[in-house]
């Protein structure tokens, strides 16, 4: 989702980050700097002006005498040294087209169903991202935070996107490197400052393009969900049961396109709409983000500890206070106490409070963070709030998240810019959706304008005509997936039926809400979905 990631730059989407959970493993993704750059579907051709009628075909029902050799493989299985898991890895042709012409290798894993009585089968769960280890996910989360009665009747399973984490994952910058991506000013005041933001995107493409050259023309979506196909052979399954969340649902959606008898009980939880092209993607999320700091907004004037105003302040000028900070540590970088020297700056401190947007349970952090940098100068809180949205651990290391974000992201999708002059007279939409991120995830949106490898995706409707009953959930103030995304998927896959969360946060499953979950795990455990129009709060 998104994208430096979208999460991250804000760039990018990212995944699912149950409230229950450390803030790394809900699907970093993801789950970049916060917006989708390139969050959707995959092999469609079509020009920008069809893409309105465009919808991804399915796949013939019969698997080509090729790919048979992969959907017969038997997974050898061995312990993950996580107690209750077990891992293996799965082969998958590197090019579809070419299933001779190499293979990639797929970190998979799972738990095996705690029950006693009939067990459904497997239950693939994705994050986010892209760029959100699965794996990760199902290890310190869904193998064990799942609800017990879904993981007594499933076998839970993971597998790592092509290119993500432990499945040849997609490498560019080293640390250093990307401690200084990171830090790149991303509201540039004049020419000086915009050659610096191109030079950096440039950088940081070309890296990818040089040390990861075999991976990056093949790890699209639709190469993803043709993954989790082969996977759901080799368990045994006839159907495919899932739950994805964010980039997930696209991921999700992209199978039950291209497989639609396949699909079994499906979750799609912060959904994406697969049906608009990455500017309209990044300037819905700028929205979203918007909206989710109105929310903040309101609740930080009502309580005692909020740096950025009292009783009486509206929204409006709490965001001109943020922007006020924002422009503050841009022209002076405050200290951090970082064991590398690095300062807060505008884009770790705009990173750090878009971070906490993702989840409500975060606005006491993010409350604390901004009295230290505001009123003492200590920028620590907000800079330990984006190394976790990065994924940047204490050693300043990294994980692929950003570069696998990029390598789905910029291969799904045209680029939404094709230059910094196009930039730069989208700016008033972007800063009329968001007044506070607007001008920052504007640049950010440029990321994939030079990418190495041209986008084999574009901008379709997915329909998945004759799939069994599809669940859409939508947050109505999802800062990452707005509202109206699920909104979208649900009216144009043939079998959705949407669930509603009325609320903030990003995703609405295992987030609190008894109403959703209860839902949700109906229609998992009897395949039951919701009551049409069904709403929780």
């Amino acid at each position: 989702m998104h994208t430096r990631p979208s999460l991250p730059s804000p760039r990018r989407t990212r995944g699912a980050r149950p409230r229950a959970t450390a803030r790394l493993t809900a699907g970093l993704l993801t789950a970049a700097a916060l917006l989708v750059s390139a969050c959707s579907p995959g092999s469609s051709t079509t020009s920008a002006g069809d893409t309105a009628e465009a919808a991804l075909a399915a796949l013939p029902r019969s698997t080509p005498s090729a790919l048979s050799s992969y959907y017969t493989q038997r997974l050898r299985w061995r312990s993950c040294g996580t107690p209750g898991f077990q891992c293996a890895t799965m082969t998958a042709p590197l090019d579809y087209g070419k299933p001779g012409a190499g293979d990639v290798r797929l970190a998979v894993a799972r738990k095996k169903a705690t029950g006693t009585g009939r067990p459904i089968g497997s239950l693939l769960v994705n994050p986010g991202g892209p760029g959100g280890s699965a794996v990760d996910y199902l290890q310190s989360y869904a193998g064990v935070g799942y609800p017990a009665d879904v993981r007594a009747r499933y076998d839970m399973v993971a597998v790592d996107p092509r290119g993500v984490a432990r499945s040849e994952p997609v490498e560019c910058l080293d640390g250093r490197q990307m401690d200084t991506y990171t830090q790149t000013d991303m509201t540039p005041d004049d020419q000086q400052e915009r050659n610096a933001l191109v030079a950096a995107d440039k950088t940081f493409d070309e890296s990818c393009g040089a040390h990861s050259a075999r991976l990056l023309r093949n790890v699209s979506t639709v190469e993803a969900a043709r993954d989790m196909d082969i996977l759901r052979a080799v368990l045994g399954d006839q159907k495919l049961n899932y739950v994805g969340a964010s980039y997930g649902t696209f991921l999700g959606a992209t199978y039950a396109g291209l497989f639609p008898d396949r699909v079994g009980r499906m979750v799609l939880d912060g959904a994406m709409d697969p049906s608009i092209d990455a500017r309209t993607l990044n300037l819905d999320q700028t929205s979203g983000f918007e909206t989710a700091f109105q929310a903040f907004a309101k609740d930080c004037v009502r309580r005692s500890d909020c740096p950025l105003g009292g009783r009486g302040t509206t929204p409006a000028q709490v965001g001109d206070h943020l922007k006020a900070f924002f422009r503050e540590v841009d022209a002076h970088p405050i200290a951090t106490g970082d064991a590398d020297g690095r300062k807060l700056g505008e884009a770790l401190a705009t990173t750090g409070v878009i971070a906490a947007m993702y989840d409500q349970a975060e606005w006491e952090q993010l409350r604390e963070a901004l009295t230290s940098a505001m009123k003492e100068h200590d920028g620590a809180g907000l800079l330990a709030l984006s190394d976790s949205y990065y994924e940047r651990d204490a050693s300043g290391r990294y994980s692929n998240l950003m570069m696998a974000n990029a390598a789905v992201n910029c291969l799904d999708l045209p680029p939404a810019f094709t230059g910094p002059e196009e930039v730069e007279r989208a700016l008033p939409a972007f800063e009329k959706a968001s007044p506070v991120f607007g001008d920052y995830l504007a640049w950010a949106a440029l990321s994939c304008t030079y990418w190495p490898v041209r986008a084999t995706g574009s901008a379709h409707r997915i329909e998945a005509k004759g799939a069994a009953p599809i669940v859409v959930v939508g947050t109505t103030r999802d800062p990452a997936t707005p509202y109206r995304w699920a909104q979208s998927l649900s009216h144009q896959l043939s079998s959705a039926r949407l669930l509603t969360y009325v609320g903030d946060g990003h995703t609405a499953y295992g987030r609190g809400s008894t109403c959703i979950d209860t839902a949700i795990n109906t229609y998992l455990l009897n395949g039951t979905p919701p009551s049409i129009g069904k709403r929780c709060s």
